[in-house]
């Protein structure tokens, strides 16, 4: 015990000792622990010190000079922490394309966008990305009677969604121009699915979409579909569907499916193609392309003073509410003496699908046919 009383340590423990202080160290080039967060660095200590004059005294009083086994020098070794090297993290950008959120952005909760003659408004489900996507295109070769608009819901990836709304339009607008007959335009805006499809899946990319278009020109209404996304005319108020939902428990769809050798079954309540899509038409689904086409169905009408307004919408919205209700809501806010907020209309079915349950993406784009 004694032995113990009597020899006082070398260094001591008290605070003004052990006063080091710690700095931030710039990434090294030395070859030694490339990836070790730490790294011993040998800082020559001021002298005067108690740590230096302790340490000096042992070094003199051993030949060997090494303490704890770190060598000669490293009882004035300071344990120093390396700062890692900094993470660029990129953040998400806000560029918009004909209304179309870029990928870095499909993370956004909702999209909101007013033009001239339509409002739109998109709200993110329960997913971690937005899949929905839209465009929107007014005076068309300077021409304010003509204008392009659709709606695209994307499932597997918003990839899809975000390619036909990029590229759609002017495909079909390729194969319109020139085309006055009724027929060849019904055929020029298959062609322009078609194609739009085919060079998707050139990108070899998964995932697919469903679409809905309308293109305005010569006073016509051209509305197309492939998928579930639907169109739904306000004619004084009635609700007119002018697409027809592109599902498997569709008889004539079912039927084209096992004609092609494919199969439909109800896979918890839900009628699916191989147990796996929940639609039979659409842009992309390399894997299951042989029986899920684009070919869309189109209808043509001549617009009419009573037409009020046309509804384009993704089924999260179709999901919860009827086309009636959908005219009935917006109506007081397209049409009327009333200071007109088409917008908010759009806000608030979206709204009214949420509180409803609906927790798949959301986009209701209205379009104001008088100024057609």
């Amino acid at each position: 015990m004694s032995l113990f009383r009597n020899n006082t340590p070398i260094i001591s423990p008290s605070p003004e000792a052990l006063n080091l202080s710690l700095t931030h160290l710039k990434p090294s080039s030395s070859p030694s622990s490339p990836c070790s967060p730490f790294r011993l660095r040998l800082q020559k200590l001021p002298s005067g010190s108690l740590l230096s004059s302790s340490v000096s005294t042992s070094a003199s009083s051993s030949d060997s000079g090494s303490t704890a086994g770190l060598g000669p020098r490293s009882a004035s070794a300071i344990l120093k922490r390396k700062r890692p090297t900094r993470l660029d993290i990129p953040m998400a950008t806000t560029a918009l394309h004909f209304g179309v959120p870029a990928t870095p952005c499909e993370v956004m909760r909702e999209v909101e966008r007013e033009g001239c003659g339509y409002s739109v408004y998109c709200k993110r489900g329960r997913r971690e990305v937005m899949e929905d996507r839209f465009s929107a295109s007014v005076k068309l070769q300077g021409d304010c009677k003509q204008a392009f608009f659709g709606v695209f819901d994307g499932h597997g990836g918003a990839k899809a969604a975000e390619f036909a709304a990029l590229k759609l339009e002017k495909n079909i607008l390729d194969e319109v121009v020139g085309r006055k007959d009724e027929t060849m335009v019904e055929e020029a805006v298959k062609a322009g699915y078609l194609k739009t499809d085919a060079e998707f899946l050139k990108e070899d990319v998964t995932g697919g979409a469903c679409c809905v278009t309308a293109l305005i020109q010569n006073g016509s209404l051209v509305v197309s579909n492939a998928g579930d996304c639907r169109a739904v005319l306000s004619r004084d108020g009635a609700a007119e569907a002018l697409t027809s939902d592109h599902r498997p428990s569709r008889e004539d769809e079912r039927n084209r499916i096992e004609t092609l050798g494919g199969y439909v079954d109800l896979c918890r309540g839900v009628w699916r193609i191989q147990s796996c899509l929940a639609v039979s038409r659409g842009i992309g689904d390399h894997h299951l392309k042989q029986w899920v086409i684009a070919e869309p169905e189109t209808k043509i009408v001549t617009i009419k003073p009573e037409y009020e307004f046309l509804i384009l919408a993704s089924d999260g919205l179709w999901d919860k509410i009827s086309n009636q209700e959908a005219v009935d809501i917006a109506r007081p806010s397209c049409v009327g003496i009333n200071k007109q907020n088409p917008l908010s209309a759009c806000k608030k079915l979206v709204d009214l699908s949420v509180s409803r349950g609906s927790s798949d993406d959301i986009s209701v784009m209205l379009i104001q046919l008088g100024q057609y």
